[in-house]
């Protein structure tokens, strides 16, 4: 699949790291990142103390690694800011978890609602305390959609927000095991 904007890096790398913080029972550090960022096809362009620049045809991605938080921003490699993200993965003491985040890295123009909640993993029993919707995308006939497995599915039809698109925050129409959002143009497709 290519990564023809950043949302669809966004939301594969952040279902990653979630697992990557699961198995490993702590945060991964850059070279882990490094690595999954090469997996999606991505190119390395530079890599100094901490820092490590992307691309792809349309993205670009920069990676800082420290202790205590990864922080992924990618960004159209046309440099417009108005869909750059932010995935930001790091540990909340307060809340005795750890945290994936996908935000926009220009709130003032970004209107959307990126995989309505967040990652968050109990430090202590590396369980998930949240629903995020996230997957990885393909390209069909029918357009481009986020696909999400069964698990995923179930637990965020127990939630009952199955009508708002992940992507971003819209009104989802389903037609069996595929939805189609109004305001994105995105489509969600449950994997069997």
């Amino acid at each position: 699949m290519k990564l023809y904007e950043p949302v669809m890096l966004a939301m594969p790398l952040a279902r990653k790291l979630g697992e990557l913080i699961t198995a490993g029972k702590r945060l991964p550090d850059g070279e882990e990142i490094i690595e999954e960022l090469r997996k999606f096809g991505l190119e390395e362009i530079c890599l100094d103390r901490g820092l490590a620049i992307h691309r792809g045809r349309f993205i670009i991605a920069l990676t800082f690694s420290g202790r205590e938080h990864l922080i992924t921003d990618i960004l159209s490699s046309t440099g417009e800011l108005s869909d750059a993200l932010e995935v930001m993965a790091y540990h909340d003491r307060k809340l005795e978890a750890y945290i994936v985040e996908i935000l926009p890295a220009n709130e003032l123009e970004f209107e959307g609602n990126i995989g309505l909640e967040p990652v968050i993993i109990d430090d202590r029993t590396f369980e998930l305390k949240s629903n995020p919707v996230l997957g990885h995308f393909e390209e069909d006939g029918g357009g481009i959609f986020l696909v999400i497995d069964r698990e995923t599915y179930e637990r965020w039809e127990e939630d009952g927000d199955t009508g708002t698109c992940p992507i971003c925050g819209g009104s989802l129409s389903w037609k069996g095991k595929r939805a189609y959002c109004r305001d994105c143009g995105y489509g969600v497709r449950v994997k069997d």
